[in-house]
């Protein structure tokens, strides 16, 4: 069978490929007694909260789950504009919004509307390797920019300036980011904004994360600067509905229309059922539990980055939102006996029943130093990855 050289130059999610990998070892009967702890993928340990649960029962007994609107329930526009009035401060209006079926369908309608063949896209490397595929998928060529600490792994205006060609499209950045947890300060931000706009390019925003911003510093939404940013987020991690894959994007008012011919034909809408439980993550009772989750989230990071520190496992930049930390792990490639991170992840999974993320997935600069560690686990286990992990190197 033949494929086409689109499908060919995906590489494969790691991410999952090591979980699937860590799924199986935790199966051997030999280690039953010892379960594998999970701090791969970035996935809340939360669930979607009950009056959520209760709103997606009701729309099914009701019969509710016809197909929408391509763009999604009016009312959860409505209720997601409000969202960004009351969190944010921000006016964002309905008409603006388009509901997906998760943040990747999102991703893929804006890559589809914005990205000819041949084009350029600008993104930070490290960063989330399926972004990057989407703009592959659109026939348009990632250009991963190597970042490091002192730029919190994000892109400044200036190696945007530096990379710019013209074949450039735009840029694609997320804040917070995955893998780093680290976000763009907002005159960064302005600044390489105002450079892509002025050189005609668009500017594509990942704010997935945006709603686990642990810094008052990275708690605004980039759509207070311009509504030319685009901007993609999700009901999977703040929101904490992961499998009911639904999400959003805000784009300006001429692009609506695209997106939405679009969407009618790769989609027709968004899950039904699951729109109609996201209105209640609006309510007051449901935010107050989204709140409370976003402080253990925090109480997390700052327990366990220290840990990790505290055992020679160094994490350059403090993540700032999201639940993930950027480790160099290259202080215990002797200690183990191995040479890059993706060995390290294997022997950490074999000897200690820990499974992390190698840093391949997530772009070339230094990959082969660090790995990814989800916190999206209790605190529980947190402090057991970390005993197990101390015990390899007593």
């Amino acid at each position: 069978m033949k494929f086409t050289s689109r499908a060919e130059r995906i590489e494969p999610f790691y991410v999952m490929e090591v979980a699937k990998a860590a799924a199986l070892l935790e199966k051997e009967p030999e280690n039953a007694s010892r379960p594998m702890i999970h701090l791969t993928i970035g996935e809340p340990d939360f669930t979607a909260p009950p009056l959520v649960q209760e709103a997606a029962v009701r729309a099914v007994r009701a019969g509710a789950t016809q197909y929408t609107a391509a763009v999604g329930l009016s009312e959860l526009r409505e209720r997601i504009s409000g969202w960004y009035r009351q969190r944010f401060g921000i006016d964002v209006p309905a008409r603006r919004i388009v509901v997906t079926a998760g943040a990747s369908a999102a991703l893929q309608l804006v890559s589809m509307a914005l990205i000819e063949a041949g084009d350029e896209v600008l993104m930070p490397d490290p960063c989330y390797p399926c972004n990057r595929h989407f703009v592959m998928a659109a026939e348009g060529r990632p250009i991963l920019v190597p970042t490091n600490a002192s730029e919190r792994y994000q892109l400044s205006a200036d190696k945007v300036a530096e990379h710019w060609t013209n074949k450039t499209r735009g840029v694609l950045l997320a804040s917070p980011s995955n893998p780093t947890g680290t976000s763009i300060v907002k005159e960064e931000f302005e600044k390489i904004h105002s450079l892509v706009k002025s050189r005609g390019g668009i500017t594509l925003l990942d704010e997935i994360y945006l709603g686990l911003s642990h810094e008052d510093a990275f708690s605004e939404s980039a759509l207070s600067i311009d509504q030319d940013v685009i901007s993609i987020n999700s009901f999977s991690k703040y929101f904490c509905m992961t499998g009911w894959r639904l999400g959003w994007v805000v784009v300006p008012d001429p692009m609506v229309p695209v997106i939405e011919r679009l969407a009618q034909n790769f989609f027709l809408c968004p899950s039904t059922v699951a729109q109609h439980a996201a209105i209640a993550c609006f309510e007051a009772e449901s935010i107050a539990e989204y709140e409370a989750r976003r402080h253990q989230f925090k109480a997390r990071r700052d327990w366990f980055i220290p840990a990790l520190e505290s055992i020679g496992l160094k994490v350059p930049v403090m993540p700032d939102g999201a639940f993930y930390a950027w480790v160099d792990c290259s202080g215990w490639f002797e200690k183990l006996g191995v040479s890059n991170s993706w060995d390290f992840s294997f022997e950490v999974m074999k000897r200690a029943r820990v499974a992390i993320s190698p840093g391949r997935d997530f772009g070339s600069a230094e990959s082969e130093k660090f790995v990814r560690f989800s916190t999206a686990n209790s605190m529980e286990n947190l402090r057991e990855s970390i005993s197990r992990l101390s015990a390899l190197v007593v």
